[in-house]
């Protein structure tokens, strides 16, 4: 059920760089020649001048809302604070050092960022009781019954990485900024969830041009923690193995409008389970309001919906289940051509090519002992 329409009460103040964005940058960049990119609303050309990069970015103003200037303009804004610059590059250093096995590393946050994260915190969690879906508050209460979420504390990614390890299997990686939709989705398929560790700058609290420590933290983590909701983020992963830059695209997209702005039926209600509605206070109101369309969650239908970047999303899909979500997506899956299958051993964190009939025949041997354990425990409780 929709709330009243608010959509004109909720500036829209600018769209986090998508994974879609650099999907298509990456199809389009293998297609073309060398030279300069065209980046969005941007031209970018990148000269060196006595050892010095010269950076250079002229917009092509299309439109009235002059999108790319504003977003650009967000992110400028920050990095024009010398202090928040030098935080923000010893957090980036931390995570270019960081090896895989080595601990996660512990970020001191001043004062000024807690203060941010808990003006943050307070908003956000004022809506969740109404508007997220239940397995998010079941797994946010959990992280603050054990005290590694509250308003007072950044969450340190190897706490929480420990508790969704024990959880689900996934673990958290810090990385320095953005990275190639390719690997980034090949990352969900070990399930590892790369996580960056700087927050926004304190003059817009409530909005970031790129994804930071709240987006991850509050939208990200707390899904992550069902067992169902991790296994459909991994199958995403699994399908980027070995597929297209089409296809690449086309998964980029069902991970926008799923995992960032997915929506979801619990008791007759859509609720919100994507990160991008859940760590922002504007278009999860807006999400649930009376302004945007609902259509029904399918894969071949959402994996071409058009991005809107300038605004808040006109479309959002709504599955009836993790779990039906999770079928339709296996069924998509299967229709992407790849050059070899893949299993992903749990035991060894690993994946299987199978290309040879005695390892098929093998994970086929394990699947039989694994249903006659499910079947032996059918009978027990029969017989209770």
């Amino acid at each position: 059920m929709k709330t009243e329409s608010i959509g004109q009460n909720i500036p829209f103040s600018g769209r986090k760089r998508s994974l879609i964005e650099d999907a298509r940058r990456e199809r389009e960049s293998s297609s073309s020649s060398p030279g300069p990119s065209r980046c969005g609303d941007s031209f970018v050309f990148e000269e060196e001048k006595s050892g010095n990069v010269t950076l250079n970015v002229l917009f092509a103003l299309r439109n009235e809302k002059n999108a790319g200037f504003f977003k650009t303009g967000k992110v400028f804004e920050g990095f024009s604070d010398p202090e928040y610059r030098k935080l923000r590059g010893l957090i980036t250093e931390l995570a270019f050092s960081y090896k895989h096995g080595d601990p996660l590393p512990i970020v001191e946050y001043t004062t000024e960022e807690v203060a941010t994260w808990r003006e943050v915190y307070r908003s956000l969690t004022s809506l969740y009781p109404s508007h997220a879906c239940r397995q998010f508050l079941d797994a946010l209460g959990q992280l603050e019954s054990e005290c590694l979420y509250g308003e007072d504390k950044i969450p340190q990614l190897r706490d929480v990485s420990a508790f969704l390890k024990e959880r689900t299997g996934f673990q958290l990686r810090p990385v320095a900024g953005l990275l190639s939709a390719r690997d980034f989705l090949a990352s969900l398929a070990f399930r590892v969830f790369q996580c960056t560790q700087y927050i926004r700058h304190p003059s817009a609290p409530m909005h970031s041009p790129e994804p930071d420590c709240c987006h991850e933290l509050l939208g990200h983590i707390p899904m992550l923690a069902d067992k169902e909701f991790a296994q459909f983020s991994q199958e995403i992963g699994l399908a980027s193995l070995g597929a297209s830059d089409e296809d690449i695209e086309k998964l980029s997209t069902l991970y926008w409008f799923t995992v960032e702005f997915g929506l979801c039926k619990q008791n007759g209600t859509v609720k919100a389970y994507g990160a991008g509605l859940l760590s922002s206070y504007g278009e999860l109101l807006y999400a649930l309001s009376n302004e945007p369309q609902y259509k029904p969650f399918d894969p071949a239908e959402t994996a071409i919906q058009p991005y809107q970047d300038h605004s808040y999303q006109p479309v959002y899909f709504v599955s009836e289940s993790f779990e039906d979500a999770k079928r339709k997506l296996r069924q998509y899956s299967s229709t992407i051509q790849k050059p070899f299958s893949i299993k992903y051993d749990p035991y060894t964190c690993s994946m299987e090519i199978l290309d040879e009939p005695s390892k098929i025949q093998s994970a086929l041997g394990q699947m039989r002992e694994d249903l006659k354990i499910l079947h032996k425990a059918m009978e027990r409780l029969g017989q209770k």
